[in-house]
This record gives C-alpha cells, structure tokens and sequence, in this order.
C-alpha cells in the first residue's frame, strides 16, 4: 500500500512537471510573437524597440490580459537574457576608447549617485520617513541599470561611441559605490554585514577578474577552441561568461558586470567577431526577448491607486535626479550638453539592481511592504520612460552634428 502511495505521488509530480513545462512551452512562443511584432511597431513609430517589448510584457500580464505568467523559469530565462545581453556590450567595447573614458565615467557615476542620494534623503524626510530609512531611499535612487539602455544604444549605432563606452563605465563605477555605501549602511542599520568583508570581497573580484581576463581567458579560449567537438569557441566564451557572472553575483557585484567584464576580457582576442555574432544570435532569439519582456510581465498595479500621488511623486524625482546628475558630470567631463543628456537619460533606468536593494530594504525593515509595493512601480516607470528619453536626445545631437558639419 506504501509503495503505491509513492507510485502516485511520483506521477502526480511528473504529470505535474509535464502540465509546467508545457505551459512555459506556449508562454515562450507568445513571448517571441508579441515581443517581435511589438517591437517592429515602436521602430515604426521611431522609438526604439525595447520600449514596444516592454510595454507589451505589461499586456500580456496579469495586469492586463494575464496570458503569461510570472514563473520561476521564465525569471530564470530572463536572467540569462539579462546576462548575455551585458556580454555582448563588454564585447563590443573597445577597449582603447574605455581607457580614454575614465575621467568622463567617474564623473558621470559620481554625479548620478550625488544627486539622487541628496534630493532621496530629503524625499523621505518630506515622507516622515526616519533618518536610516530616508538614507536608504536615497541609496535605492542613485542605483541604475543599463540593460535597458545598451540595447537603445545598439539600435541607435551609439554604443561604440565615447558616450556609450562613458555610459557603461560610469554603471560599473555606479554599481560598486552603491553597493558599498548599502554594506556601509547595513553595518550600521543592525544588518548582518560586515563591511571589511563586502569591500575585500569586491576588491578580491576584481582584481582576479582583470588578472585571469588578462593571463587566463585567451589561453582557456584557443585551448578549448582546439577540441575535435562543433563549436567550442561559442561554447568556451559562454563558460566564461557565466563563470564571470556567477562569481561577480557570490562576490555581491551585481552578475550583469560580471557579464561585461567577461565581454571585454574576450573583446581583446582573435575570436571576438566569431563570438560576438554567434552569441548575438542565440542572444536575440530567445533569451533576449524574454528578459526585456518579462519586466512588464512582472508589473504588479493592483492596490496602488491609493499611492498614486506618491508613485507619481517618487518617478518624477527619479527621473530628474538622476539625468540631471549624470547630465552635469559628463558636462563637467567635457562633453556638449545634448550628449550630456544623452548620456544623463541612458544612466535613469534603475532595472534589476534597484529591485534588489529594495528587496534587501524590505527584508532588513528599512522599507514597508506599502512602500515597497511604490517602489517596484517607479523602477518600471524608470525603465519604460528611459529609451524615448534617449532617443529624443541623442537624435538632437546628431542633428546638431550634422548642422555644425
């Protein structure tokens, strides 16, 4: 009778499994129709496409038609899409021009964590929030993601330009000061962080992901290259890749820089272009589109028109406070004040890492689960507003370009 029992529990969970990976099946097959078509229809529009996959992943959610849902599996998807869409902006830096970057990255990263920091903390003391805790929005502000962003760049042939390789220079710088002023936070909060442990845990990345990008990487490539199996150079970069995020995401840097620095550390070797329109391929295919759609898929609206007010607030000091921060440190970088723009309105989106702060907050009580719920909004806000804001001001600046020439 007990192994009968087993028995029908294991094919209830098989038959279950089935019922799972059929439904994800048909989710992935809606999601490629509706992202490309959408996609196609804000070209046509002139926004760039990201902007059509994301407002369709809000359709096609629960918040609208609910005919996708938002699953383990396809955040897992998601996170993949994420991940290579970062590899292959790290592979299509160059590295001379990022060199020559360093001054404008720092002052744009510096001065899009300044401003949002500042005017954050004062926000949430307008809000009657406690010191700690308007200290903490400030920091959830000044974080930025641009996953977003580097695909408006591709589709707009900016990416290799000095603004682009100034925008993801400055996300990296952005990325490290935030997360150690969080640690630094945490430590006094009463969280469970240790700072001395957070800082050498970076440092120690780091340090060994530029030595083995250095000495290890074209080494691993041309020897891996060589075994008698098909295609082993896409495969070797991929193992790389998904090494470098996994240990940037253990080391507590987010797994998208991780990504990029295995982009850059391939970028130098004979086997970038091979690589790069492979990746491209698997990337745009499947995984890509699903990361950009899965952002409205995971929108949640119910129970926030009592907030609305406040969300409406909160987006509008996101936005300012961050393209205008970068916006004066890339002036003060030297450059004009279309591209200052440009490069202010492609650091606004504050995507994936944003959401995890936040999550970190609620966890640690330094957000309300009200508060959170806010949040998760304006970040979504951050994102969809981003690729017009871009467009719109990187058009101006090859007008005036072409005005001047």
């Amino acid at each position: 009778m007990g192994f009968f029992c087993i028995f029908l529990l294991k094919q209830r969970k098989l038959i279950k499994r089935k019922v799972e990976i059929d439904v994800l099946i048909l989710q992935i097959a809606i999601i490629l129709i509706a992202s490309k078509i959408a996609g196609s229809l804000s070209v046509r529009l002139g926004q760039p496409s990201v902007l059509g996959k994301l407002l369709i992943g809000i359709v096609l959610g629960p918040s609208v038609l609910g005919l996708v849902k938002d699953t383990e599996i396809l955040a897992e998807f998601s996170q993949i899409g994420v991940i290579l869409l970062m590899f292959i902006a790290g592979l299509e830096t160059d590295i001379d021009e990022f060199k020559r970057t360093g001054k404008a990255s720092t002052f744009v990263g510096f001065g899009g964590i300044i401003v949002p920091l500042v005017l954050g903390y004062f926000a949430g003391m307008i809000l009657h929030l406690n010191m700690m805790e308007s200290i903490f929005l400030g920091l959830l502000l000044s974080a930025t993601s641009v996953s977003i962003s580097v695909q408006a760049l591709k589709e707009m042939n900016q990416l290799k330009t000095q603004e682009g390789t100034t925008i993801l220079g400055a996300a990296v710088i952005d990325d490290i000061v935030v997360v150690l002023a969080l640690a630094f936070l945490m430590s006094f909060s009463g969280g469970d962080v240790h700072l001395t442990t957070v800082i050498l845990k970076k440092v120690l990345f780091f340090a060994g992901a530029i030595l083995v990008g250095w000495k290890l990487v074209p080494w691993f490539l041309q020897k891996f290259s060589s075994l008698k199996v098909s295609e082993t150079v896409i495969s070797s970069a991929l193992i790389i890749c998904f090494i470098y995020a996994y240990l940037a995401e253990y080391t507590g840097v987010a797994a998208i820089i991780g990504a990029y620095i295995a982009g850059v550390a391939i970028s130098v070797t004979k086997f970038k272009h091979d690589i790069f329109e492979k990746v491209e391929t698997i990337s745009y295919s499947i995984f890509v589109p699903i990361f950009f759609t899965s952002i409205g898929i995971t929108a949640e609206f119910s129970g926030i028109t009592k907030n609305i007010m406040l969300i409406v607030c909160l987006s509008i000091v996101a936005i300012l406070t961050k393209l205008v921060g970068a916006a004066i440190g890339a002036k003060l970088a030297g450059f004009g004040w279309n591209s200052s723009l440009g490069i202010g309105s492609a650091m606004v989106s504050r995507g994936e890492v944003a959401l995890i702060i936040a999550a970190i907050g609620l966890e640690t009580k330094l957000l309300s689960q009200e508060m959170f719920a806010v949040i998760v909004v304006v970040v979504l806000v951050t994102t969809i507003v981003t690729p017009p804001m871009m467009k719109l001001f990187f058009k101006r600046n090859t007008e005036t370009e072409t005005n001047a020439a």
